[in-house]
């Protein structure tokens, strides 16, 4: 598999959480009042997956099927695993 390429690996989002990369739209910090709005109504309507083991969110993952996927691990960290196409390790999840 050449780098960069994500064309359906399952990638590691933490805690042996995993996500077909082909899946996702985006991944983006959960701060900003959109994405606390984007979260609420994905909860309301049964599109939030939240794959955080009781942890803080660190990162939102937007699917092309409009579900949301909580995460623990940075942003920086996810994008990195799915440019390296590997489902990466948990040493970042303490």
């Amino acid at each position: 598999m050449k780098k960069g390429d994500v064309s359906s690996v399952l990638v590691n989002i933490g805690f042996g959480n995993v996500v077909a990369s082909s899946k996702v739209v985006a991944i983006v910090t959960p701060g900003s009042a959109p994405m606390k709005r984007m979260r609420e109504e994905a909860k309301n309507v049964g599109r939030l997956v939240d794959a955080t083991q009781g942890r803080r969110t660190r990162s939102i993952i937007i699917t092309d099927s409009n579900h949301i996927i909580l995460s623990a691990l940075q942003a920086e960290t996810i994008t990195q695993r799915f440019l390296e196409g590997k489902g990466g390790s948990d040493e970042e999840e303490a």
